[in-house]
């Protein structure tokens, strides 16, 4: 059987590391050809010695510079996992035409155009904050409305992907926690976060008026392997997906606190109910983001794991 070329775009961030990860275990190697892309270098040590069987590939995402290498030595990929982004809100507010010229993936999608037109699936991870942010359980089909310059890049980029790409999945995803990566990230994961704050034994301000619905980060791995093995096995090779790739739960900081608290045994009182509106983050934050994610259910036959066991999983 052939293998199966996957290309992941930004290989070296959070999920990109993940995706590697599970790729690298479970008989990955009998089935696909994987190789990433990276725009910092060099790469972290540990990162080339964890993956030495995947290739790297320098590319810069607002150029397109380094596209060609890989059509040329890996070959045309049939599935394209893009999780390149700048994807801190108050950075692209400070610098909104990096965030528009990283986030709205042009220079890839004019590279995927070159290709035979039918053969490369683009998996694009979007964000929930391409929602207004004023109702709860938003469906795919309501109006992405952003409030802020992150959100409206994720906007500008659906649009593109919808109206260049033949064959997308594009999907929109909460707040993504989890474990460490084999090559730890300089930011702070969420859960891990919360846990070292409340293990001081400080009390901490939660905002308890802002609700997501965060997802555990092997499952949107999941998400990602069952469109893949969706796209290898099918005929017509047809696909123009958007899904909401939230968590199960529709959770406020505060709630979140709560979880890690329970499962560690922290003393509840250290949780500070504030409102998000008493705090300057210097960036326009949606108030209520969650999702209704029975299309993602009903469409790959999965069901995201509940927040606090995936809490229990990551700590």
């Amino acid at each position: 059987m052939e293998k199966t070329k996957v290309l992941i775009v930004g290989g070296t961030g959070y999920l990109g590391q993940h995706l590697l990860q599970t790729f690298a275990g479970n008989n990955g190697g009998d089935r696909y050809d994987v190789a990433f892309t990276h725009h910092s270098s060099p790469l972290p040590r540990r990162l080339l010695d964890a993956f030495p069987q995947f290739p790297a590939f320098p590319v810069d995402l607002k150029s397109g510079l380094g596209l060609n290498s890989i059509s040329q030595d890996f070959g045309q990929p049939d599935v394209v996992v893009n999780c390149a982004a700048l994807s801190v809100p108050r950075a692209c507010e400070q610098d909104p035409d990096s965030a528009m010229s990283i986030n709205v993936p042009t220079s890839l999608v004019n590279w995927l155009s070159t290709f035979d037109r039918n053969k490369t699936l683009l998996i694009h991870i979007s964000t929930d904050q391409v929602y207004e942010g004023v109702k709860s359980f938003y469906k795919e089909d309501d109006e992405t409305v952003a409030v802020n310059v992150y959100g409206k890049s994720k906007v500008a980029a659906e649009l593109l992907i919808k109206d260049k790409c033949q064959n997308f999945a594009i999907l929109r995803s909460s707040i993504i926690f989890g474990p460490q990566t084999v090559s730890p990230l300089p930011k702070n994961l969420p859960v891990q976060w919360i846990d070292s704050s409340l293990k001081k034994g400080d009390t901490i301000d939660f905002f308890h008026d802002e609700y997501r619905c965060p997802i555990y980060v092997k499952d949107l791995v999941s998400i990602t392997l069952r469109l893949i093995d969706r796209w290898v096995v099918s005929d017509d090779k047809q696909m123009q997906l958007v899904l909401n790739a939230g968590g199960p739960e529709r959770l406020s900081r505060v709630q979140m606190a709560q979880v890690v608290a329970e499962v560690r045994g922290y003393d509840l009182s250290l949780i500070k109910h504030v409102s998000a509106s008493s705090v300057d983050r210097g960036v326009v934050s949606p108030a209520d983001i969650s999702m209704d994610i029975t299309k993602l259910i009903q469409t790959l036959k999965l069901s995201p794991t509940s927040f606090k066991d995936s809490v229990r999983l990551t700590l």
